[in-house]
C-alpha cells in the first residue's frame, strides 16, 4: 500500500503538491488524473523518492522509497519509456537492470515473453519504436515481481491491440493483490482500467473515490424519443425537468427519473419509441469537477475569427 499525510511540496513561493493525504490499497488500479500543472509527476516523484516532501510525508508498505531493502523487487515503475541506452540491446537492459537488484537471470526471459518482446529482445533499443519502448519499460517494471506497480501514460505509443494486451495486464496484476497506479490523459482506457480514481488539481486533491461511485456522482441524463412531433418537452418542463433537443426527434432530460417520464408520456397519450438512462462519461465528470481549478484556459475557436 501507497500512504501519504499531508504531503506538501514547495518550490520557491509555489506549492506544487498542497497537504495530499490519501491510500492506494492493494487489489485494485487506483486512476491518478488531474490537468497539466496539476502535480500528479511531482506526487510521483515523492513517492519514489526522487524529490523530497517539504511537509508531511509518503510512504511505502510503511517505510519511505529511500529506506525499501530492494526496490525494484518492492516497486516497479514505468516513468520515461525512452529513458534507455539507444545502443543497448533490450535484453542486456533488463538482464543489467535484473544483476543490480540480484533478480534471477532467467526472469528477464519471462518477462520478454509476458511483453511480447521475446522475438526482438536481441535487438538495439534505439531501432525500436515508440510502442516497443514502452512494453520495454513496462517489462522493467515487472522484473522483480513486485507488489506495487506505478505505470506513468502506460498506453502510450501502443496500437489498439497493445491497448487491449496492457488494459488486461494492468487488471490482472490487480486481481493478484498488487497494488497499481496508473497516471493517463487517456480518459476513456483509464474509465476501463481504473476501479478507484484520486483527481488533482493546482496541486490539491479534489476526488479520492471510486469510479463507479464518481462517475454515478455525475448524475447523467436520459434520452427521450418519440414517434413525431408531441408537446413532451413542454410538459417535462413544466414537472421541472430541464429539456434539451436531440438529433432525430429526441430529448435530452435531467431533473426526471426514467419512470416519472413513462408515466407523463402515458397520462398524455405520448408513445415513446426510446427511453434510456445514460451516465455521464468519466471526462464529462473530471472537467466538471477540475474546471474552476484550471490554470490554463484557451478560448474557444471561432470561424469568424479568421
Amino acid at each position: 500500500m501507497i500512504e501519504a499525510d499531508e504531503l506538501t511540496k514547495t518550490y520557491g513561493r509555489r506549492r506544487a503538491v498542497d497537504r495530499l493525504t490519501f491510500r492506494i490499497r492493494p487489489g485494485r488500479v487506483t486512476g491518478f488524473l488531474g490537468p497539466n500543472g496539476a502535480g500528479k509527476s511531482t506526487t510521483i516523484r515523492l513517492i519514489l523518492g526522487l524529490d523530497s516532501p517539504t511537509h508531511g510525508r509518503v510512504l511505502i508498505d510503511g517505510r519511505p522509497y529511500r529506506g525499501l531493502d530492494r526496490p525494484l523487487r518492492q516497486v516497479g515503475t514505468l516513468l520515461d519509456a525512452n529513458a534507455v541506452h539507444g545502443g543497448r540491446r533490450a535484453r542486456d537492459h533488463l538482464r543489467w537492470l535484473a544483476q543490480t537488484s540480484d533478480i534471477p537471470r532467467g526472469r528477464v526471459a519471462e518477462v520478454l515473453r509476458l511483453t511480447g518482446l521475446a522475438e526482438v529482445g536481441h535487438r538495439r533499443v534505439g531501432g525500436f519504436s515508440l510502442g516497443m519502448k514502452q512494453r520495454l519499460g513496462i517489462a522493467a517494471a515487472l522484473l522483480g515481481d513486485p507488489e506495487i506497480l506505478i505505470f506513468d501514460e502506460p498506453v502510450n505509443g501502443l496500437d489498439p491491440d497493445g491497448v487491449h494486451w496492457i488494459r488486461g495486464l494492468i487488471r490482472s496484476l490487480a486481481a493478484e493483490g498488487r497494488t497499481v497506479l496508473i497516471s493517463s490523459h487517456l480518459m476513456s482506457e483509464m474509465q476501463l482500467a481504473a476501479d478507484h480514481v484520486l483527481i488533482l488539481a493546482r496541486g490539491r486533491l479534489l476526488s479520492d473515490s471510486g469510479m463507479a461511485e464518481l462517475v454515478r456522482s455525475g448524475g447523467g441524463d436520459v434520452l427521450v424519443r418519440t414517434a413525431g412531433e408531441t408537446p413532451l418537452a413542454a410538459l417535462l418542463t413544466a414537472r421541472g425537468a430541464t429539456v434539451a433537443p436531440e438529433p432525430g426527434q429526441g430529448l435530452a432530460v435531467t431533473g426526471l427519473d426514467p419512470g416519472e417520464i413513462a408515466a407523463i408520456a402515458a397520462t398524455h397519450g405520448i408513445a415513446l419509441v426510446e427511453l434510456t438512462p445514460r451516465a455521464p462519461s468519466l471526462e464529462e465528470v473530471f472537467r466538471r469537477i477540475t474546471d474552476p481549478e484550471l490554470q490554463y484556459r484557451a478560448e474557444p475557436h471561432r470561424e469568424d475569427a479568421r
